[in-house]
Protein backbone atom coordinates (compact mmCIF):
# COMPACT_ATOMS: atom_id res chain seq x y z
CA UNK A 1 0.00 0.00 0.00
CA UNK A 2 1.14 3.42 -0.32
CA UNK A 3 0.97 5.03 2.89
CA UNK A 4 0.29 8.97 3.97
CA UNK A 5 2.05 9.21 7.56
CA UNK A 6 2.48 12.50 9.89
CA UNK A 7 5.28 12.87 12.56
CA UNK A 8 7.41 10.91 10.48
CA UNK A 9 10.40 11.99 11.50
CA UNK A 10 9.45 11.80 15.24
CA UNK A 11 9.58 8.76 17.64
CA UNK A 12 6.95 6.45 16.74
CA UNK A 13 6.64 7.97 13.30
CA UNK A 14 10.43 6.92 12.44
CA UNK A 15 10.21 3.92 13.81
CA UNK A 16 6.36 3.24 11.45
CA UNK A 17 8.40 4.36 8.27
CA UNK A 18 11.22 1.30 9.17
CA UNK A 19 8.32 -0.79 10.15
CA UNK A 20 6.26 -0.16 6.90
CA UNK A 21 9.26 -0.04 4.10
CA UNK A 22 10.05 -3.75 5.96
CA UNK A 23 6.67 -4.74 5.56
CA UNK A 24 6.68 -3.64 1.46
CA UNK A 25 4.65 -0.56 1.95
CA UNK A 26 5.37 2.80 -0.09
CA UNK A 27 5.23 5.91 2.21
CA UNK A 28 4.90 9.53 1.92
CA UNK A 29 5.86 11.20 4.87
CA UNK A 30 5.48 14.98 6.03
CA UNK A 31 8.70 16.81 6.94
CA UNK A 32 9.17 20.81 8.17
CA UNK A 33 12.66 20.18 6.92
CA UNK A 34 14.28 18.89 4.17
CA UNK A 35 15.18 14.72 5.15
CA UNK A 36 17.80 13.03 3.38
CA UNK A 37 16.64 11.06 0.44
CA UNK A 38 15.26 7.11 1.24
CA UNK A 39 14.23 4.26 -0.93
CA UNK A 40 10.69 4.09 -0.58
CA UNK A 41 9.70 6.91 0.80
CA UNK A 42 8.75 10.62 -0.32
CA UNK A 43 9.06 13.52 1.29
CA UNK A 44 6.60 16.24 1.61
CA UNK A 45 7.82 19.72 3.26
CA UNK A 46 5.03 21.00 5.06
CA UNK A 47 3.57 20.93 8.15
CA UNK A 48 -0.09 20.10 9.86
CA UNK A 49 -0.92 24.01 9.44
CA UNK A 50 -0.28 23.86 5.64
CA UNK A 51 -3.22 22.65 3.62
CA UNK A 52 -1.01 22.54 0.02
CA UNK A 53 1.49 20.38 1.40
CA UNK A 54 -1.08 18.11 3.18
CA UNK A 55 -2.53 17.80 0.12
CA UNK A 56 0.46 16.52 -1.48
CA UNK A 57 0.87 14.27 1.60
CA UNK A 58 -2.18 12.08 0.68
CA UNK A 59 -2.31 12.70 -3.05
CA UNK A 60 -2.81 9.22 -4.43
CA UNK A 61 -2.22 7.26 -1.03
CA UNK A 62 -4.42 4.40 -0.19
CA UNK A 63 -4.72 4.75 3.85
CA UNK A 64 -3.66 7.75 6.04
CA UNK A 65 -1.71 7.33 9.65
CA UNK A 66 -1.47 10.42 11.76
CA UNK A 67 0.99 10.01 14.23
CA UNK A 68 1.76 13.87 14.41
CA UNK A 69 1.04 15.34 18.31
CA UNK A 70 2.08 17.81 20.64
CA UNK A 71 3.21 16.32 24.02
CA UNK A 72 4.36 19.40 25.99
CA UNK A 73 2.73 23.13 25.09
CA UNK A 74 0.84 26.05 26.61
CA UNK A 75 -3.12 25.80 25.87
CA UNK A 76 -2.52 27.39 22.83
CA UNK A 77 0.23 24.91 21.48
CA UNK A 78 -1.92 22.30 22.55
CA UNK A 79 -5.13 23.64 20.20
CA UNK A 80 -2.81 24.38 17.16
CA UNK A 81 -0.96 20.93 17.00
CA UNK A 82 -3.24 18.47 18.35
CA UNK A 83 -6.95 19.72 17.49
CA UNK A 84 -6.22 21.99 14.41
CA UNK A 85 -3.24 19.66 13.54
CA UNK A 86 -6.01 16.70 13.37
CA UNK A 87 -8.65 19.17 11.34
CA UNK A 88 -5.90 19.81 8.66
CA UNK A 89 -5.55 16.39 7.66
CA UNK A 90 -8.69 14.97 7.96
CA UNK A 91 -9.97 17.78 5.84
CA UNK A 92 -7.04 16.25 2.89
CA UNK A 93 -8.04 13.07 3.82
CA UNK A 94 -11.27 13.69 2.79
CA UNK A 95 -10.38 15.79 -0.36
CA UNK A 96 -8.40 12.88 -1.70
CA UNK A 97 -11.55 11.07 -1.30
CA UNK A 98 -9.33 8.43 1.01
CA UNK A 99 -11.10 6.41 3.01
CA UNK A 100 -8.88 4.63 5.59
CA UNK A 101 -7.49 7.15 8.59
CA UNK A 102 -5.75 5.39 11.69
CA UNK A 103 -4.74 8.19 14.23
CA UNK A 104 -2.22 7.77 17.48
CA UNK A 105 -4.23 9.57 20.08
CA UNK A 106 -2.95 8.92 24.16
CA UNK A 107 -4.76 7.63 27.16
CA UNK A 108 -4.58 10.65 28.41
CA UNK A 109 -8.05 11.34 25.88
CA UNK A 110 -10.07 9.34 28.30
CA UNK A 111 -9.56 11.86 31.06
CA UNK A 112 -9.63 15.25 29.54
CA UNK A 113 -10.32 17.20 32.69
CA UNK A 114 -7.43 16.24 34.14
CA UNK A 115 -4.75 18.15 31.99
CA UNK A 116 -4.79 20.29 28.79
CA UNK A 117 -2.72 18.12 26.98
CA UNK A 118 -5.39 15.22 27.87
CA UNK A 119 -8.27 17.65 26.98
CA UNK A 120 -6.38 18.35 23.50
CA UNK A 121 -6.12 15.03 22.48
CA UNK A 122 -10.11 14.29 22.92
CA UNK A 123 -10.81 17.17 21.16
CA UNK A 124 -8.68 15.41 18.17
CA UNK A 125 -10.47 12.32 18.67
CA UNK A 126 -13.87 13.81 18.47
CA UNK A 127 -13.22 15.39 15.39
CA UNK A 128 -11.63 11.93 13.95
CA UNK A 129 -15.60 10.42 15.50
CA UNK A 130 -17.27 13.15 13.45
CA UNK A 131 -15.13 12.78 10.04
CA UNK A 132 -17.27 10.21 8.09
CA UNK A 133 -13.70 8.53 7.30
CA UNK A 134 -12.99 4.80 8.44
CA UNK A 135 -11.46 5.80 11.32
CA UNK A 136 -9.84 3.81 14.05
CA UNK A 137 -8.12 5.47 16.94
CA UNK A 138 -5.23 4.12 18.91
CA UNK A 139 -4.93 5.43 22.51
CA UNK A 140 -1.41 3.78 23.26
CA UNK A 141 -0.21 3.62 27.10
CA UNK A 142 3.39 4.94 28.15
CA UNK A 143 5.17 4.11 24.79
CA UNK A 144 9.06 3.35 25.35
CA UNK A 145 11.78 2.06 23.01
CA UNK A 146 14.89 3.46 20.94
CA UNK A 147 14.67 7.15 19.88
CA UNK A 148 12.68 7.57 22.65
CA UNK A 149 13.95 11.30 24.70
CA UNK A 150 10.21 11.22 26.90
CA UNK A 151 11.13 8.14 29.38
CA UNK A 152 14.70 8.54 28.75
CA UNK A 153 14.62 10.54 32.08
CA UNK A 154 13.52 7.96 33.93
CA UNK A 155 16.44 5.72 32.80
CA UNK A 156 18.78 8.01 33.78
CA UNK A 157 17.00 8.57 37.38
CA UNK A 158 17.25 4.77 37.67
CA UNK A 159 21.32 5.21 37.10
CA UNK A 160 21.38 7.02 39.83
CA UNK A 161 19.38 4.57 41.52
CA UNK A 162 16.72 6.59 43.28
CA UNK A 163 13.46 7.74 41.65
CA UNK A 164 10.22 9.91 42.37
CA UNK A 165 7.42 8.86 41.40
CA UNK A 166 3.49 9.58 41.37
CA UNK A 167 1.62 8.55 44.30
CA UNK A 168 1.55 5.02 45.44
CA UNK A 169 -1.11 2.83 43.93
CA UNK A 170 -1.34 4.23 40.74
CA UNK A 171 -0.93 1.51 38.08
CA UNK A 172 -0.20 2.02 34.48
CA UNK A 173 0.20 -0.42 31.03
CA UNK A 174 3.32 0.57 29.02
CA UNK A 175 3.81 -0.51 25.00
CA UNK A 176 6.99 -1.43 23.26
CA UNK A 177 7.45 1.35 20.28
CA UNK A 178 7.81 -1.61 17.70
CA UNK A 179 4.72 -3.16 18.89
CA UNK A 180 2.50 -0.13 18.44
CA UNK A 181 3.67 0.37 15.49
CA UNK A 182 2.87 -3.15 14.36
CA UNK A 183 -0.59 -2.77 15.38
CA UNK A 184 -0.75 0.28 13.56
CA UNK A 185 0.38 -1.31 10.04
CA UNK A 186 -2.04 -4.14 10.72
CA UNK A 187 -4.94 -1.73 11.16
CA UNK A 188 -4.67 0.01 7.59
CA UNK A 189 -5.63 -3.15 5.91
CA UNK A 190 -8.45 -4.59 8.73
CA UNK A 191 -12.25 -3.41 8.63
CA UNK A 192 -13.29 -4.99 11.77
CA UNK A 193 -12.02 -2.26 13.41
CA UNK A 194 -13.93 0.77 11.90
CA UNK A 195 -15.07 2.79 14.39
CA UNK A 196 -13.45 1.79 17.61
CA UNK A 197 -10.98 3.20 20.04
CA UNK A 198 -8.40 0.96 20.76
CA UNK A 199 -5.69 0.45 24.41
CA UNK A 200 -2.95 -1.57 23.85
CA UNK A 201 -0.45 -2.69 26.03
CA UNK A 202 2.26 -5.20 26.61
CA UNK A 203 -0.19 -7.69 28.05
CA UNK A 204 0.52 -7.21 31.82
CA UNK A 205 -2.84 -8.07 33.77
CA UNK A 206 -3.80 -5.08 35.52
CA UNK A 207 -0.32 -2.75 34.04
CA UNK A 208 2.07 -1.97 35.76
CA UNK A 209 2.61 -0.37 39.53
CA UNK A 210 4.95 2.34 39.31
CA UNK A 211 7.09 1.06 41.65
CA UNK A 212 7.09 -2.47 39.54
CA UNK A 213 8.04 -0.58 36.23
CA UNK A 214 10.72 1.88 37.80
CA UNK A 215 12.16 -1.35 39.19
CA UNK A 216 11.76 -3.10 35.89
CA UNK A 217 13.70 -0.54 34.13
CA UNK A 218 16.74 -0.72 36.72
CA UNK A 219 16.47 -4.55 35.91
CA UNK A 220 17.28 -3.96 32.39
CA UNK A 221 20.19 -1.79 33.24
CA UNK A 222 21.54 -3.88 35.59
CA UNK A 223 21.14 -1.32 38.83
CA UNK A 224 18.72 -2.01 41.85
CA UNK A 225 16.43 1.09 42.07
CA UNK A 226 14.46 2.28 45.16
CA UNK A 227 11.02 3.94 43.69
CA UNK A 228 10.21 6.85 46.04
CA UNK A 229 6.30 7.76 45.62
CA UNK A 230 5.53 11.59 46.32
CA UNK A 231 2.58 13.49 47.22
CA UNK A 232 0.57 15.68 44.00
CA UNK A 233 1.74 18.92 46.38
CA UNK A 234 5.13 17.64 46.55
CA UNK A 235 5.54 16.61 42.57
CA UNK A 236 3.76 20.11 41.83
CA UNK A 237 6.49 21.97 44.07
CA UNK A 238 9.25 20.01 41.58
CA UNK A 239 7.29 20.77 38.40
CA UNK A 240 7.96 24.30 39.29
CA UNK A 241 11.88 23.80 40.01
CA UNK A 242 12.29 21.79 36.83
CA UNK A 243 9.88 24.67 34.70
CA UNK A 244 12.55 27.63 36.30
CA UNK A 245 16.01 25.04 35.30
CA UNK A 246 15.24 24.19 31.72
CA UNK A 247 12.30 26.74 30.57
CA UNK A 248 9.87 25.51 27.94
CA UNK A 249 12.30 22.35 28.13
CA UNK A 250 10.58 20.98 31.51
CA UNK A 251 9.71 17.64 31.47
CA UNK A 252 7.68 17.63 34.74
CA UNK A 253 5.21 20.25 33.51
CA UNK A 254 2.01 21.46 36.10
CA UNK A 255 0.14 19.81 33.32
CA UNK A 256 1.78 16.59 33.74
CA UNK A 257 1.93 16.20 37.16
CA UNK A 258 -2.18 16.61 37.10
CA UNK A 259 -2.76 13.40 35.23
CA UNK A 260 0.46 11.82 35.95
CA UNK A 261 -1.07 11.57 39.72
CA UNK A 262 -4.59 9.93 38.83
CA UNK A 263 -3.96 6.14 40.03
CA UNK A 264 -5.46 4.34 36.72
CA UNK A 265 -3.51 4.16 32.94
CA UNK A 266 -4.31 1.01 33.01
CA UNK A 267 -5.31 -0.25 29.49
CA UNK A 268 -8.61 -1.77 29.27
CA UNK A 269 -10.25 -1.88 25.19
CA UNK A 270 -7.52 -3.91 24.22
CA UNK A 271 -7.08 -5.01 19.93
CA UNK A 272 -8.97 -8.20 19.04
CA UNK A 273 -6.41 -11.06 19.31
CA UNK A 274 -7.03 -12.10 16.10
CA UNK A 275 -5.29 -8.91 14.62
CA UNK A 276 -2.44 -8.24 17.12
CA UNK A 277 -0.59 -9.10 19.85
CA UNK A 278 2.76 -7.79 21.35
CA UNK A 279 5.65 -9.74 20.19
CA UNK A 280 8.46 -8.57 22.41
CA UNK A 281 7.94 -8.52 26.63
CA UNK A 282 8.75 -5.45 28.50
CA UNK A 283 11.79 -6.75 30.25
CA UNK A 284 13.09 -8.03 27.16
CA UNK A 285 12.16 -4.53 25.42
CA UNK A 286 13.24 -2.44 28.28
CA UNK A 287 16.69 -4.20 27.96
CA UNK A 288 16.82 -3.31 23.75
CA UNK A 289 15.91 0.15 25.09
CA UNK A 290 18.58 0.54 27.90
CA UNK A 291 21.04 -0.81 25.26
CA UNK A 292 20.41 1.75 22.41
CA UNK A 293 20.70 4.81 25.36
CA UNK A 294 24.23 3.62 26.19
CA UNK A 295 25.05 3.35 22.60
CA UNK A 296 23.97 7.02 21.49
CA UNK A 297 26.09 8.06 24.46
CA UNK A 298 22.71 9.20 26.86
CA UNK A 299 23.20 7.32 29.62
Amino acid sequence: MILAITGGTGFVGSHLIDHALESGHTVRALARKPQAPRIGVTWVEGALDRPISLGKLVAGADAVIHVAGVVNADRRGFVEGNVAGTEGILAATRAAGIRRFVAVSSLAAREPELSVYGWSKAQADERTRISGLDWTIVRPPAIFGPRDHEILELFQMAKRRFVPLPPAGGRLSALYVEDLTALLLALVEDTTTVGRILEPDDGTPNGWDHRDFIRAIGAAMGVPVTPMPLPPALLKAVSVVDRGLRGRKARLTADRVRYFCHPDWVSHARPPATLWRPSVSTPDALAITAAWYRAAGLL
